[in-house]
């Protein structure tokens, strides 16, 4: 792996962890019990900070090093329990992930960050650092604290049971200690510090770790690899034992327990180890609730002994260790396997291969449709069944090459708690947000190019949907605001909601606004829907004063337009009071999907098969009529011969196929069904871009040119269209 490759790789993983530090960060700052940070979850910050800080020294960042060592020292006092989690503190720290990333994604663009604002950041994080919490420290759900809060009885705890040789964890102080691979070079000597411990008391036993030692050409003398796992008999305080490390904080990782500690201080110590690959033994080792000396002992017991029980019922059975001790090491066992068993099942590719592939399987499509035409017209029984099964098996590869290129709609929301949070406390409310159907997934170009779309509909839903809490109060309504993100597939497309719970669109307000503006005549006679779209259209605003979020007229036109160029539509539904929801409808993939063939005149055109619903005959003498009578339900439907204005005089008998979008059905008046296709979508030229109703082109395997037909404008265009030229209605039976 070249040094290109690596970097790349490094700013990769910084973004993943980084995301994950804004979700835990962001749970901290919510009222959600249900929802609330765990000991685990201070634990995974602690270790995103360190892998962003350790894989920065690799490549020389000393900057990204730098800030990110003083954003880990406040990290590890928060899962110690010396710091608490405060809205300012959650906001401080959100600030400075956002440093981070503004460090690492300078580094991909080979751009210097800005100077000063890091510095700014760095006085407020020390001056938080150095300024004692106050209050009561709370402790994570489900996790005991470390300490007993001094008015509270602490409740009785198991002991760790000492063997014969004094374990660790019973009257001994233990001192897990991981020094820095730096600290050799800035002149410290790890040895001389457990030296040091001897006069403050009795070294009982010293463990060394090496799981960090590499193969001894690759070694470097001057880093330190190992660390120490340091039993001590003594009567000294927890301060003086910390002082004896004063100079090297900055360069190590120190854990001092008590004598006496208890199992749950164990257990918090094991699930902070780093996720290497561990048996239970070297767990136990590790966070020094086992000698090596014990570990091996039972070790060759169990070897001695055809049918010897597993290790960790041999330890608890000798009482060398308390059952919950091993219950904990037994869980990180099994959650380091499976996370090694999900890296060697992942795999990144660059998206630009995979669009290298998809092509390569379009073409493959057109030339299986091609040799199943020939192998028709040769009438050639043996042939078409091979081509056949060609074509099957060339559809099963299309299929699995479309979904490494689907991706979840959860990658876009994740961004939106942040944004939320940061407008409520900006704008003085109080909103929450609801995210449902993340896991539906969609094509990764897409989710690209929906992610802005989606923040201004947020940051209207926040800005101009949800009132203050006071307004609420005096409506009735719960000072807390809701916000809405939701997701969902249906006919071969995703729908994604955002909705509010606040006051809804005033319809008035926006009629007026359009007619100053000259958008609508002042006599127009519209319905409430079509006053709601008035909003879509381009400069339109109702704000009185320009601000950060709103007043320019600039926005849901953009919206409007970016949907649109991804072949979707944009419905909105409003009620006074009680809300604004608008609703996205997309296609799931703008690659390759199935089709339906019909034919007008000489024409070919393909509709997506997720949106047939039925193929029907048009009645005899329907001719002056736009609409039928479908099982007592009006379906509106056009003719493509008169839509595109194409040659030829209409057969005596003519098809309507039914199609579905958002919900909505009309109709296609054809003159011929050809059946279902494999249809690789290929995008039009300029000269074609603004034709209505075409969504793109794709080749047969005729070798002819055929129009895809964009059934979401045919859908709006067949309801908007006033029906009704003959008074009758034609019944289908």
């Amino acid at each position: 792996m070249d040094m290109n490759q690596a970097l790349g790789t490094f700013v990769e993983e910084c973004r993943d962890l980084l995301a994950q530090m804004e979700d835990i960060l962001l749970r901290a700052d919510s009222a959600d019990p249900d929802n609330a940070v765990t000991q685990d979850d201070l634990h995974a910050l602690f270790r995103c900070a360190h892998t962003i800080k350790g894989s920065g020294g690799l490549f020389g960042l000393d900057e990204v090093v730098a800030f990110t060592h003083v954003v880990e020292n406040a990290l590890d006092r928060l899962r110690g329990g010396t710091l608490v989690f405060t809205p300012d503190l959650v906001s401080l720290l959100l600030d400075c992930k956002d440093h981070i990333t503004t460090l690492v994604e300078a580094t991909a663009q080979g751009d210097p960050p800005e100077a000063g604002h890091g510095e700014a950041l760095l006085a407020r994080l020390e001056s938080a650092l150095a300024t004692p919490g106050g209050g009561v420290v709370t402790t994570p759900q489900g996790v005991s604290a470390l300490a007993p809060a001094p008015d509270a009885a602490p409740e009785p705890q198991p002991r760790v049971h000492a063997s014969g040789g004094g374990a660790f964890g019973t009257e001994h102080w233990h001192l897990s200690l991981r020094f820095g691979p730096e600290v050799l070079k800035n002149g410290m000597d790890p040895l001389a510090f457990i030296n040091y411990l001897s006069t403050l008391g009795q070294i009982v036993h010293v463990e060394t770790v090496s799981d960090a030692l590499p193969d001894l050409f690759e070694a470097d003398p001057e880093r330190c690899y190992l660390g120490f796992e340091v039993a001590l008999r003594s009567d000294a305080s927890k301060a003086e034992l910390e002082g004896v490390f004063e100079f090297v904080h900055d360069d190590a990782s120190i854990t001092i327990l008590p004598p006496h500690s208890r199992v749950d201080d164990f257990i918090a110590l094991i699930d902070s180890l780093d996720e290497n690959e561990r048996r239970l033994g070297e767990i136990l080792v590790s966070c020094g609730t086992l000698t090596r000396r014990e570990l091996d002992a039972v070790l060759a017991a169990q070897r001695a002994e055809a049918t010897a029980p597993r290790l960790g019922e041999m330890l608890v059975h000798q009482g060398i260790v308390a059952p919950p001790v091993v219950e904990a090491a037994l869980v990180k066992q099994k959650h380091n396997e499976e996370r090694r068993t999900q890296e060697a099942r992942s795999l990144k590719v660059p998206a630009d291969r995979l669009d290298t592939l998809i092509n390569q399987v379009g073409e493959l499509v057109i030339a299986g449709s091609a040799v199943q035409l020939h192998a028709s017209k040769a009438r050639d029984t043996e042939l078409q069944e091979a081509a056949a099964n060609l074509l099957r098996l060339v559809e099963d590869m299309r299929d699995t090459a479309l979904r490494l290129r689907m991706t979840p709609i959860g990658d876009v929301f994740s961004r939106f708690p942040r944004v939320v949070r940061d407008l409520s406390k900006e704008l003085g409310k109080d909103i929450e947000l609801v995210i449902n159907g993340a896991e539906a997934e969609l094509d990764k170009s897409m989710v690209e190019k929906i992610g802005d779309p989606l923040m201004h509909l947020v940051r209207n839903s926040i800005d101009h949907g949800i009132e203050s809490p006071e307004a609420r109060t005096a409506a009735d309504k719960p000072a807390r605001g809701r916000v809405v993100l939701n997701a969902y597939h249906e006919s071969g497309s995703i729908v994604i909601e955002v909705a509010d719970d606040g006051r809804g669109l005033d319809t008035a307000r926006i009629l007026q606004k359009a007619v100053e503006r000259g958008i609508v005549a002042a006599d127009a006679s519209l319905t409430e829907a079509e006053i709601h779209r008035l909003i879509l259209a381009p400069g339109f605003s109702t704000a009185e004063t320009v601000t950060n979020l709103s007043g320019r007229g600039v926005g849901m036109d953009v919206v409007k337009s970016s949907i649109e160029a991804l072949r979707g539509t944009l419905d909105i539904e409003s009620h006074p009071s009680a809300g604004t929801t608008m609703r996205l409808c997309l296609p799931l993939t703008l690659a390759i999907i199935d089709g339906f063939q019909v034919g007008v005149g000489g024409a070919t055109f393909i509709l997506p098969l997720d949106a047939v619903v039925e193929c029907i005959e048009l009645p005899q003498g329907s001719d002056a009529c736009d609409y039928l009578n479908l099982r007592d339900q009006v379906l509106p439907f056009l003719r493509l011969r008169r839509l595109f204005d194409l040659p030829g005089e209409p057969p005596p008998r003519q098809n309507i196929v039914v199609i579905s979008f958002a919900g909505r059905k009309a109709g296609i008046a054809v003159d011929r069904l050809y059946g279902e296709c494999q249809t690789v979508i290929k995008p039009l030229g300029r000269l074609f871009e603004q034709i209505s109703g075409i969504a793109g082109s794709t080749i047969l395997g005729s070798g002819e040119v055929a129009l895809i037909l964009d059934v979401a404008q045919l859908v709006q265009h067949a309801a908007a269209r006033p029906h009704g030229r003959s008074g009758s209605k034609h019944q289908h039976a």
